[in-house]
């Protein structure tokens, strides 16, 4: 099974993709779909609830602000009802608010509650206003430990701080991270996956592709094309068993997706 679980309906420069979108879903088994981040949240919510609608293999996650959006556990439970609406995605650093702000622990403890899972989109790139110091993925460690049975996603490996999500990863259960496949980053990439490898947890991440920024059949391409690129090198390689396990894994079941 392959599950891509990162992607997205809106791009900045090009406006909503449902066509694209449709076409990149039928490279894979299942897609996760975020709602993005900006003032017309109630919008780009719809438009993602119409969309999981008509894609039988889409799962959504919706675009909350804690500090002004209902966060009650009525409407978390409301969420969970909705045809595969597996989670809320957070943008902690483009709405400036510590991700252990009173109002969002509310929210962790309705999503928790519902059995919705929380994916903290905390990546590049950044506006000029971002919080950077809010994208830190230590700070999710409160997170993890206030409420272990929640079960939280760091977008792309928590960029640019991988070596806290890697702790985080080996530290607790229920924490995954989205490995977002940048083709034009391969270095980047390599050592994304050998640091996690490394650190013994290829268990917990997620294949993604980052959607509309890259493809997902590109980025498989890229991933499992690594230890050919390096066989005359001296540098270390991944089993490509280890590398197929990322791809391949069934990130439904590993998040408590029915």
């Amino acid at each position: 099974m392959i599950v891509d679980c990162h992607t997205h309906l809106h791009c900045p420069e090009r406006g909503l993709l449902t066509e694209e979108h449709r076409r990149i879903c039928k490279g894979v088994d299942a897609c996760f779909v975020l709602a993005g981040v900006g003032d017309q949240r109630d919008q780009l919510n719809a438009e993602l609830e119409t969309y999981l609608r008509q894609m039988p293999r889409t799962y959504g996650f919706v675009s909350v602000n804690p500090l002004n959006d209902e966060i009650s556990a009525k409407r978390f439970k409301t969420l969970k009802n909705h045809d595969r609406t597996a989670g809320v995605v957070l943008y902690c650093a483009e709405e400036h608010f510590h991700p252990s702000h009173s109002r969002a622990l509310q929210l962790y403890e309705a999503a928790e509650q519902a059995g919705l899972i929380v994916y903290f989109h905390n990546c590049p790139p950044f506006s000029p206003t971002a919080v950077m110091d809010y994208a830190q993925p230590w700070l999710l460690d409160e997170v993890a430990r206030l409420f272990p049975g929640l079960r939280i996603i760091i977008g792309r490996m928590g960029l640019p701080f991988h070596h806290q999500t890697l702790c985080l990863l080996g530290k607790h259960e229920n924490v995954f991270a989205d490995l977002t496949i940048h083709p034009q980053k391969i270095w980047q990439v390599y050592n994304l996956v050998m640091g996690a490898y490394e650190a013994g947890v290829m268990d917990k991440l997620l294949f993604g592709s980052g959607f509309p920024y890259a493809e997902p059949g590109h980025c498989i391409e890229t991933l499992l094309g690594f230890n050919k690129m390096l066989a005359d090198t001296h540098l270390p390689q991944v089993p490509r068993e280890k590398m197929r396990s990322i791809v391949e894994r069934d990130s439904l079941t590993a998040l408590g997706i029915k």
